[in-house]
């Protein structure tokens, strides 16, 4: 395939996949073992990440903006959301720095992306099924020790296939955090993670960037950005109305296609 056209195809997947709980990590790894990426593939498909978040971080700005001049004055609302992300994202800080070469490891086995992408989906059906009693409707409502439980609980996610969105979003429910609340909390978490997850990679994979590489970041930066932006709006739309079932349900389909086709290969 064209080096082009595989970036922005790369870039679409990252797009689509990067807030829905069907893990956008594992989608990834999927598509180069069909498609046959060439080593070193693992950092791109990290880096190109922070172009999903940066549409976060379009979309919310208005909120951003109120949470920095709120804690210029010391808002409580401002203080508490702040808290919040920060603590749910310290967990992930601590061991994807510690584990960051099993981690690396396993984005080599497409194998595991297609049972955690079975097992996730089962997974989600039965937090649906349970529906745990609504606790906290906003993120600046979240208590420390929720968060924090949200972020061991995002740890999961270092498992590709697992998803980082279904994760956090799912332990969110678990914890009694109302849908919507969940997905928003689960979009902001996102900025510090993989802001953190992206300077990780670049820094180990320092010595083997070139303007080659970094011009093929760009423009796959810039694809997961632009498809970010339509996808998360649509996603919140589908949750309201209908939970997390469809996804759950895909999520069991493509495992299931993906776990036989690496097994007859």
């Amino acid at each position: 395939m064209d080096p082009t056209l595989l970036v922005i195809l790369l870039g679409i997947i990252e797009g689509l996949t990067e807030f829905i709980p069907v893990s956008s990590t594992g989608h990834l790894v999927l598509a180069g073992a069909l498609i046959g990426l060439p080593p070193g593939s693992e950092t791109f498909d990290i880096v190109i990440q922070l172009g999903a978040i940066l549409a976060v971080v379009v979309l919310y700005w208005r909120r951003f903006y109120d949470v920095l001049f709120g804690l210029l004055a010391r808002d409580a609302g401002a203080i508490a959301f702040t808290r919040n992300v920060l603590v749910g994202f310290l967990p992930s800080a601590v061991i994807g720095a510690l584990a960051y070469g099993a981690i690396k490891r396993m984005l080599d086995s497409p194998i595991i992306v297609a049972i955690a992408l079975i097992l996730g989906g089962f997974a989600i059906l039965a937090i649906e099924r349970m529906r745990p009693r609504v606790i906290t409707r906003s993120v600046e409502g979240i208590g420390w020790r929720t968060a924090l439980g949200i972020g061991f609980i995002q740890c999961l996610s270092m498992i590709p296939g697992v998803s980082r969105s279904g994760a956090t979003i799912m332990g969110a429910l678990t914890l009694g955090v109302e849908r919507r609340t969940a997905a928003e909390y689960s979009f902001f978490l996102a900025i510090p993670t993989m802001m953190g997850a992206t300077t990780l990679a670049l820094w180990k994979a320092r010595h083997t960037l070139d303007t080659h590489n970094m011009a093929a970041i760009g423009l796959g930066f810039l694809i997961s950005f632009v498809v970010a932006m339509l996808v998360i709006r649509w996603f919140l739309s589908v949750v309201t109305k209908h939970g997390f079932a469809p996804f759950a349900w895909y999520r069991i389909a493509a495992g299931g296609i993906a776990l036989v086709w690496l097994l007859q290969r």
